[in-house]
């Protein structure tokens, strides 16, 4: 792949402040292959998130990061040194990596109190008594369990348990903290507590994060950077405002947010990048977006159009027809309330129906006939 010069400067900075480098890593489980000629770096105190669905290899690839895997091909780097690497014959066991880690199902010992969980990695490693006692208690006192250290584990909510494993995970002062899939036992509101008491966590620490979800809210709020995954292959990487606004893929644009789809042909290409699309068929609404290819593209191709939800601005339908362009007429055929908005069921003309998002501040009925106004801006046009 050639990259312009500004390109090169940004993978070169990255390179050098690296925590973890992952080199054309594969994962094979016999006949199948997991994770597929991988590179990742991930940089000193940022967070970032592996995402995508159950089955893509994000976790895979956290465990061949800390060495509960060893690579089928290519090289895992970290702190600048080769910790896995089959043709090299090289394997640093997950031991000697000092990497933290908190798994889904926290792996908390029961039989031992709070204060006895996060000693534990530092009576391993033979620190003095004094020593645990501060550390431990500090560590406490950072995750908001100063206090609890006599509990017993069997006697913590989820959301303290998940407290004591990033504790006991942090307290021996790793280069870097792995988290899978750390909030997915959690409930909706807990989730939402921790996301922002790990963000902060890690801000105040300078730590850095390895993070794995399937959660979309979880990535796009915690990532400083963001890495797609879908079959095993890293789709796109960049910042999460970067994904979502600008995916490469149809694999990051399906996944990433909610993104309402409809079917039409190309008239006309300009040279800007933006295209003419007539929607459905030869008497359907025509709107103006930008094409996601590099590749040529004639009149009449087919395409599907894409656009999120919350990109479309909704208003009730006048007397009369609707003939602007990015203007679609269509009907309220269901009408939730959800808090802040309403999420609407709306009948386009020839029958497809959409979910879109409405302001509370109008008045909407079902059976309502409305017209959707789409953005040229946010309007993406996909070649099928």
């Amino acid at each position: 792949m050639v990259r312009t010069q500004e390109e090169s400067r940004t993978v070169s900075n990255i390179s050098e402040n690296a925590v973890v480098r992952l080199d054309h890593v594969s994962k094979n489980f016999g006949p199948v292959r997991a994770v597929s000629d991988s590179c990742l770096e991930v940089p000193r105190g940022e967070i970032v998130t592996l995402l995508g669905p159950s089955g893509c290899g994000k976790t895979t690839t956290l465990r061949m990061v800390i060495g509960l895997e060893r690579a089928s091909e290519g090289e895992v780097h970290y702190l600048g040194k080769v910790v896995d690497s089959p043709r090299r014959h090289v394997f640093v066991p997950a031991h000697k990596r000092n990497m933290g880690m908190v798994f889904q199902s926290y792996a908390i010992w029961p039989h031992m109190t709070v204060f006895e969980n996060v000693a534990y990695p530092l009576r391993i490693r033979r620190v003095s008594g004094a020593d645990i006692r501060r550390r431990v208690g500090s560590m406490l006192e950072l995750v908001g369990l100063s206090g609890y250290e006599e509990r017993p584990a069997t006697m913590l909510s989820g959301g303290q348990m998940q407290r004591v494993a990033v504790a006991r995970s942090l307290v021996f002062e790793p280069d870097i903290l792995l988290l899978d899939e750390p909030f997915s036992n959690l409930d909706a509101k807990l989730r939402e507590q921790m996301r922002a008491e790990i963000k902060l966590l890690q801000r105040r620490l300078g730590a850095t994060i390895l993070f794995v979800t399937h959660d979309q809210v979880e990535a796009l709020s915690l990532s400083d950077r963001l890495v797609v995954m879908h079959q095993g292959r890293i789709e796109q990487e960049g910042s999460p405002v970067e994904l979502y606004r600008n995916p490469k893929t149809e694999a990051v644009r399906d996944f990433l947010g909610r993104t309402v789809m409809l079917a039409g042909f190309i008239l006309e290409r300009e040279d800007s990048g933006m295209v003419t699309v007539r929607l459905h068929g030869e008497n359907g609404p025509v709107v103006r977006g930008k094409l996601q290819s590099d590749g040529g593209v004639a009149s009449g191709s087919p395409c599907a159009v894409a656009v999120r939800p919350e990109q479309t601005y909704v208003v009730p339908e006048a007397d009369g027809p609707v003939e602007e362009l990015n203007n679609v007429s269509a009907i309220l055929s269901a009408l939730l309330f959800i808090g802040d908005k309403y999420e609407a069921r709306v009948e386009l003309p020839w029958g497809e129906s959409v979910l879109l998002y409405l302001p509370l501040d109008t008045q909407w009925h079902e059976g309502q006939r409305i017209v959707i106004k789409l953005d040229p801006n946010g309007l993406q046009v996909w070649p099928t």
